[in-house]
């Protein structure tokens, strides 16, 4: 691991020796500021005549080399594509006033960096990316991620409430299939479940960005259904800066003031920068009383007679960032930790007076370390190393409440550490070869280790990839993007070569059609090959003979933005994808023994969808409204063509989000909306071919309204309601609701209920 550690270094500090800088250029510092008076993200700005070019940040911040003396400043921004010149003196560390430009907030271009060569426009990107933005991510009051991603299109949660955890789908895939990126590392889960969601703190995440369908050639492997990509606050061009945040919320009708009952949120963090330095620190407590529990003395019986019962949960996150920029060059390193404690009670025995009482415990330290130099217009380099640490320990224990003593547990799986570690490397150079092509080269190395009790042994998984991309522009609104990645693994046969081929035309001044073809796979992971979990109702066992799943998908998407005024605009978005997938890992039956259950490689799955994604912004008002169809495959209609069962199961969705700004209030109103149909899927009958019966989890509607105003110069309030219709429970008719640790069929829990949430931020900057 230290040859690792010192290759990590050695790679990422390569642009070390560029901190000499020549005698002429300077660095010049600034803001964008749009009509409306807020920062604007996204804008290009550059030196006229010269190579030096840069985009603000989100907070519309730029730092800019510049040749010394008198110079001329280009910001290139508008809904005419028109710039703006302003001449200045440049001079060592020159900050400029603000700059206004005559464009308002909406009116400008989003700028995504999710499977870019370097960071642009969302029009002018050949993926479909989703970016929730700085702004829709503060409004929501959310104090984890499924909270924002909840009323999103294409997302559906399931909760494992024996486990107090909860899973992500999307596009009719389950977790497993979805790439997690934090700042473009891939984050590490120790299961199935994409708990890692709801284990980064909110209070650090600038906005986040959602690529659909399989972008394998850039990120590898899990990239089956798609890449949410969290991306984290930069420093602004304050010199300190320091927010404190309490948010208090219900949990149902259930409440205790700053502790115990309900939700707790509770948020420290500075930042400091000055001369291309800076620094960032943060600390944030996440308490979860649970809801719907009995008291620690109940019996046995009466615990087991209330359903629905959501864990307690506690969280303590702190993380770390220090780095330097200029123009040129960005290094900066980031460390985020945690710890989570998930309790759980089973229960007094009336005859003996014992209750178990099981605890979760998760330790996670991820580590980042990034670096970017751009030698020129024509060419930069990038890389970035992570190394991830994850533990996961249970410990369970028999209290004695007659007299008050406690002993260890010696039952089959409770007590278990498990330990998983992750080394991840990545490298790419860019170079724009002429006006019409670029190419960009990289490499990639992951190694996956693991141990405890329930793992084989201490096994390695070592992974390394070879890939290319580039950029064709044969004509004026046409960019052509092929792909290919190159996989070697250590321990299962892996496809060789894996390609794609991404297209975007400009129709027309206002319409872009992208049409992809993209060549997936997900490998194996650790857990699946080498995880053993048998205790008193589960026997589970890994299989180290899986094959690596892969699949074909195809999306494409047309986009209209033919309003777009200084008071007005309105763009439309209609996209379909369709994926085929082979050898898809699932859970089954082991062939030597009916009463474990395996994982096992199926012969083929598939999803398809179309959605159609509307925007409309009129002054202080912005409307977003759709509509989602998913459709998800029927095993039974390939394994029983005789059976009268169609090849898909649709679910629609509908959606909705409201933010309406008040100014004279200063001030804003929101809410979300979404309904998620009905889920429709076919079972058999106690095994009987013939008597396939067509099941459905109900259908819900999730609302949320939260209102925010800014109360003093530093100050701001939030509040609000959650889940607005109060849905706990979807009603199931299937005969078991599925995973692992899955009861059997009735109703599925959700939520715990509607919520109320009050909170207030401090920020104050110098």
């Amino acid at each position: 691991m230290k040859k690792q550690l010192i290759l990590m270094l050695t790679c990422v500090l390569f642009a070390g020796v560029v901190f000499a800088q020549k005698n002429d250029v300077v660095n010049i510092k600034g803001q964008i500021l749009t009509a409306d008076g807020k920062p604007a993200p996204g804008v290009g700005i550059s030196i006229k005549n010269t190579a030096y070019s840069c985009f603000t940040s989100t907070d519309g911040n730029f730092i800019i080399k510049s040749p010394a003396g008198s110079s001329i400043l280009v910001v290139n921004a508008g809904i005419k594509n028109e710039s703006l010149e302003i001449p200045f003196e440049a001079y060592a560390d020159k900050t400029l006033s603000p700059i206004s430009i005559n464009e308002k907030l909406h009116q400008l271009n989003e700028v995504v960096v999710t499977g870019q060569f370097s960071p642009q426009s969302v029009k002018n990107s050949v993926y479909n990316v989703r970016s929730i933005s700085a702004e829709k991510v503060r409004l929501r009051g959310a104090t984890n991620i499924q909270q924002i991603l909840n009323t999103e299109f294409g997302f559906r949660f399931s909760n494992d409430l024996t486990l107090g955890t909860a899973d992500v789908e999307m596009m009719g895939m389950t977790g497993r299939n979805i790439k997690i990126l934090l700042d473009g590392v891939p984050v590490v889960d120790r299961s199935d479940a994409r708990e890692s969601l709801n284990q980064i703190d909110i209070n650090t995440v600038e906005r986040i960005e959602v690529v659909e369908g399989p972008i394998s050639v850039v990120y590898g492997t899990d990239a089956l259904a798609g890449v949410i990509n969290i991306i984290t606050k930069k420093p602004g061009l304050s010199r300190f800066g320091i927010t404190a945040k309490i948010q208090e919320e219900t949990a149902g009708n259930e409440y205790s003031a700053l502790s115990g009952k309900g939700i707790h949120n509770k948020n420290l963090s500075a930042t400091w920068q000055h001369k291309g330095w800076f620094g960032m620190a943060g600390f944030s407590n996440n308490e979860f009383g649970g809801w719907n529990l009995l008291p620690k003395t109940a019996f046995i019986a009466d615990v087991n007679a209330v359903g629905n019962q959501w864990k307690p949960k506690d969280q303590y996150l702190g993380n770390v960032k220090v780095g330097y920029r200029n123009n040129q060059l960005n290094l900066w390193y980031r460390l985020d930790g945690m710890k989570e404690d998930i309790d759980t009670r089973y229960g007094i025995n009336p005859n003996n007076y014992i209750g178990k009482l099981q605890t979760y415990t998760t330790h996670r330290y991820n580590n980042q370390l990034h670096g970017e130099y751009r030698f020129n217009a024509k060419m930069q380099i990038t890389g970035v190393a992570g190394y991830t640490d994850l533990q996961r320990k249970t410990t369970t224990v028999l209290h004695d409440y007659a007299n008050n003593t406690e002993r260890p547990s010696t039952d089959a799986g409770e007590q278990d550490l498990a330990k998983f570690n992750t080394f991840f490397f990545r490298s790419t150079f860019q170079y724009n070869i002429a006006q019409k092509i670029s190419v960009q080269p990289g490499i990639e190395y992951n190694r996956e280790g693991g141990s405890g009790a329930r793992i084989k042994g201490t096994p390695v998984i070592n992974d390394y990839a070879f890939f290319i991309s580039a950029e064709y522009k044969p004509f004026s609104g046409v960019n052509i993007r092929p792909g290919l990645r190159f996989i070697k693994n250590s321990v299962y046969d892996a496809q060789t070569v894996v390609p794609s081929l991404n297209t975007k035309f400009a129709l027309a001044k206002d319409f872009d059609l992208r049409l992809a073809y993209a060549r997936g796979f997900r490998a194996p992971a650790l857990r699946e090959l080498y995880y053993d979990f048998f205790d008193a109702s589960h026997s589970i066992m890994g299989n180290e003979n899986l094959k690596a799943e892969s699949s074909n998908s195809f999306d494409g998407s047309l986009a209209w933005a033919g309003i777009k005024t200084q008071d007005l605009q309105f763009r439309s978005l209609l996209a379909g994808f369709y994926n085929l997938f082979f050898d898809r890992i699932d859970y089954g039956i082991d062939s030597e023994n009916s009463t474990i259950t395996t994982l096992i490689n199926i012969n083929k799955y598939k999803t398809a969808g179309v959605s159609l994604d509307n925007t409309f912004i009129y002054k202080t008002l912005q409307v977003n409204l759709g509509v989602s169809y998913i459709g998800r495959y029927n095993k039974l209609s390939a394994d029983n063509p005789g059976l009268e069962v169609p090849q898909f199961s649709w679910t629609p969705e509908f959606f909705s989000t409201l933010i309406y700004t008040v100014p004279k209030v200063d001030g804003s109103v929101s809410i979300f909306f979404k309904h998620t149909g009905a889920r429709p899927s076919y079972q058999l009958q106690n095994g009987d071919v013939a008597s396939a019966k067509l099941v459905k989890v109900g259908g819900f509607n999730w609302t949320d309204v939260m209102f925010n105003k800014n109360i003093y110069k530093h100050l701001t309030l939030n509040a609000g309601i959650k889940n607005l219709f109060d849905v706990t429970q979807l009603n199931n008719t299937g005969i078991s609701s599925g995973g692992a640790h899955s009861s059997g069929g009735g109703s599925v829990p959700y939520s715990y209920g509607r919520s109320y949430v009050v909170g207030l931020t401090f920020n104050w900057n110098k």
